[in-house]
């Protein structure tokens, strides 16, 4: 079987590459990233030195790039993860979100129709269904929730989401969607919170938290997300919506308290600041859908998750400090280019 990954440099396709490459090493994976800003190569170093995935440069908008590989490779799954996907980034400069998170899932999708696959799989997020209040816990987003976007970003992957929809059933094209809660772990680029608190706590510097900090969000270990979409590749059934969760809610604050207090850290680093446009207020998964047709659980606690991403922090120091100074991206270029 041969694997289509878009977005494999990023935070999580690569971990769905380390994933996938252990729990099934008969497979061939591709991985095709563009290599912006928040795609960085060095992440799938050892993948790359030992020949255990082909990487391509490319966008998934570009249909002369997309084709020209679906001609040559011959897939048999598609794994969607590529996706500008950073709410302020999104608030700043919508166009390009649009460009590729919708232009770029309808480019695949033709591939897909014209040479045929035996499944698409998108992944999309639970911020397509906009926020709950916070004084409601017992509301939780269920594949049947609405979608109600709030961002730039989150109403670009429910157009993808709808388009994937009209795709299966205008087109009869063999696909699924999975809807995820915040993911955290291992290569998850600095901008995004948990690894930005966790580098700025480790350099002394003054921790950003938005408004109050009270927005709640579920967390999920990104393992366990690259299982749960493995799963419904294999055994989804087509065109439906799966919900992923980790029945881990906290505010804002509290994951950065917790992660001042693992990292010996005063809370005086703590600095609240403006809050952003259209900040959603809560979000909550209902993942009992993929639970019951996968017998799929989150194996991993937030409390055990959250030290094994620090300690991954610590661990790799280098690969965080190059994002942060700008060389990650002379990496690209050297390791491209000696793929040329």
């Amino acid at each position: 079987m041969k694997i289509l990954v878009t977005g494999g440099a990023g935070f999580i396709g690569s971990n769905f590459l380390y994933y996938m490459r252990k729990k099934r090493p008969n497979y061939e994976l591709v991985c095709l990233d563009s290599l912006t800003y928040a795609g960085n190569l060095s992440t799938l170093d050892s993948l790359l030195k030992n020949n255990e995935i082909k990487f391509v440069k490319g966008n998934i908008s570009d249909r002369t790039i997309i084709f020209d590989l679906f001609e040559k490779e011959k897939f048999d799954y598609v794994v969607n993860f590529a996706a500008e996907s950073h709410v302020d980034r999104s608030i700043e400069n919508p166009s390009i979100f649009l460009q590729t998170n919708i232009i770029g899932t309808q480019v695949l999708m033709d591939a897909c129709r014209k040479y045929g696959i035996k499944r698409f799989h998108q992944v999309s997020t639970d911020e397509v269904y906009g926020d709950l209040p916070l004084d409601r816990p017992d509301l939780l987003f269920t594949e049947e929730t609405s979608i109600h976007a709030s961002s730039p970003y989150s109403a670009s992957k429910a157009s993808a989401d709808l388009l994937v929809q009209a795709y299966n059933r205008t087109f009869k094209l063999p696909a699924t969607i999975s809807r995820c809660s915040n993911n955290y772990g291992p290569y998850h680029f600095p901008e995004k919170l948990i690894p930005l608190m966790i580098s700025r706590a480790l350099n002394d510097q003054s921790l950003p938290v938005y408004g109050a900090g009270e927005n709640i969000r579920d967390w999920l270990y990104v393992e366990d997300h690259c299982v749960a979409i493995d799963i419904i590749l294999h055994e989804g059934r087509d065109g439906e919506v799966y919900n992923i969760g980790g029945n881990n809610e906290k505010t804002n604050l509290d994951i950065v308290k917790i992660i001042l207090k693992e990292l010996n850290k005063p809370e005086s680093l703590i600095t609240f600041v403006k809050d952003r446009a259209g900040h959603d207020l809560r979000y909550a998964i209902d993942p009992s859908k993929t639970i019951r047709e996968f017998n799929w659980q989150p194996s991993i606690s937030f409390e055990v998750g959250i030290r094994k991403t620090i300690k991954w922090y610590l661990d790799n120091i280098s690969w965080w400090q190059d994002i942060l100074s700008g060389e990650y991206q002379d990496y690209y270029k050297k390791m491209y280019d000696e793929r040329q």
